[in-house]
């Protein structure tokens, strides 16, 4: 079982949705520094993804920050630097492609789309 949450997503590089998800999971404290990280053969057939797809995730993760190698463990998060808000604000955009996507099926704009969020940010203040 992956200690992620990650629904993959036609359309979008699976490398790409798996670093945001493990990215995400760090920033929120979903993933903690000091707890285990799949091997690359176990990422791979926990996601159906090709093994070489898996390493390159891990590779980029570990040259970030995220994962550290610790001998006769494995892997390992890594707590990095936080990223700056432009980094931060990447994370959000599967959940702003979807919401888009759902607003078109609705036949709404993104001044709709505004409108929602900031009743729904009234509610949850």
């Amino acid at each position: 079982m992956l200690p992620f949450s990650l629904q993959l997503k036609d359309g979008f590089p699976v490398s790409e949705q798996i670093l945001s998800a493990v990215r995400k999971a760090v920033l929120t404290g979903q993933l903690k520094e000091g707890d285990l990280f799949p091997s690359v053969r176990s990422l791979s057939q926990e996601l159906t993804i090709s093994p070489t797809t898996a390493h390159k995730v891990v590779s980029q993760l570990k040259s970030a920050g995220y994962l550290v190698a610790r001998p006769g463990i494995g892997m390992v998060v890594g707590v990095p630097d936080l990223p700056n808000k432009s980094e931060r604000i990447n994370l959000l955009s599967p959940a702003c492609q979807d919401l888009l996507a759902q607003a078109q099926e609705l036949g709404l704009d993104l001044d709709d789309v505004l409108t929602a969020l900031r009743n729904n940010h009234r509610k949850s203040s």
